[in-house]
């Protein structure tokens, strides 16, 4: 049985450039991977079959991406491919963190090693959803386009990173769509070449930011609550991850854990997990 990680997806930055004429919008972000996240279980097996676990299993459709991801790899090996998986869902379903995409794409991995499938998973991946191709691997990158044009980036200088959700599945093209009403691209920069320090970190994401934020929170005021709640607590830096719903708050090495322990006391009922930015 093979253990393969799908840890969160963090979007350090988001910006929204543009927007093209079948409706996908142009983006550029700066994205992390945490040492948080779903895990798969994955075995050799008869028949197939995908088992959901995990506190946030029961929040998850029929039609779960791990299970189509199965079947288009199995159709470009020309394999059966039959295995068991057991998905733990241990990150909250339509948060802004990439969970339904790292899922898949831990699969994509996991099936292809466990089965010596020696194809591009690129391609599959992009078929998949825009943001599975960036959790075929964790190093940090740079994402533009809609998704799938993306430059890996050196490790990013050590920091803890802790995620709060306020127990709120906001959807994707709810987002979008109040954002829309504003009508406000940003403009294109180039793509960063890395930052050696931890201050080069934090002023870049500083001066981006998430275009997104404000049109997320006028849909659900709790994600500034939250956001207000982790400036309380002491992060170097705070802000919304992807569409939302989960925040995040970054700090020193070694910080997080007790830093979330603050966050507790002012909101209880969040999910609340500290961990740290993770590298290739």
């Amino acid at each position: 049985m093979l253990r393969v990680s799908a840890p969160a997806k963090i979007n350090l930055t988001l910006k929204i450039t543009g927007r093209r004429d079948d409706g996908y919008h142009l983006l550029e972000s700066l994205v992390a991977f945490a040492d948080i996240g779903d895990r798969l279980f994955i075995s050799k097996s008869e028949t197939s079959s995908l088992q959901l676990n995990g506190p946030f299993a029961a929040a998850l459709g029929d039609d779960n991406i791990i299970a189509e991801a199965h079947v288009r790899l199995a159709s470009h090996a020309q394999q059966a491919l039959h295995s068991q998986i057991i998905l733990e869902k241990n990150l909250p379903v339509a948060a802004g963190i990439g969970g339904g995409s790292a899922d898949a794409a831990a699969a994509l991995r996991g099936l292809a090693q466990l089965h010596n499938v020696d194809l591009p998973l690129e391609d599959i991946a992009a078929s998949l959803g825009a943001d599975v191709p960036v959790c075929l691997d964790t190093a940090p990158a740079w994402m533009s386009g809609i998704g799938h044009n993306i430059e890996r980036l050196a490790d990013l200088p050590p920091a803890d990173i802790v995620l709060v959700n306020p127990r709120l599945a906001l959807p994707t093209a709810d987002v979008f769509a109040s954002f829309a009403a504003q009508g406000r691209f940003s403009a294109p920069i180039k793509p960063p070449q890395g930052f050696a320090t931890s201050a080069d970190l934090l002023d870049f994401v500083r001066a981006q930011g998430n275009d997104l934020q404000s049109a997320a929170c006028s849909l659900a005021p709790q994600i500034d609550d939250c956001l207000t709640a982790l400036k309380k607590a002491g992060f170097a830096y705070v802000a919304m991850s992807g569409s939302g719903a989960t925040c995040f708050g970054l700090s020193a090495p070694g910080s997080g854990r007790a830093m979330a322990a603050r966050y507790r006391t002012m909101r209880e009922k969040d999910w609340v997990v500290a961990g740290r930015l993770i590298g290739a």
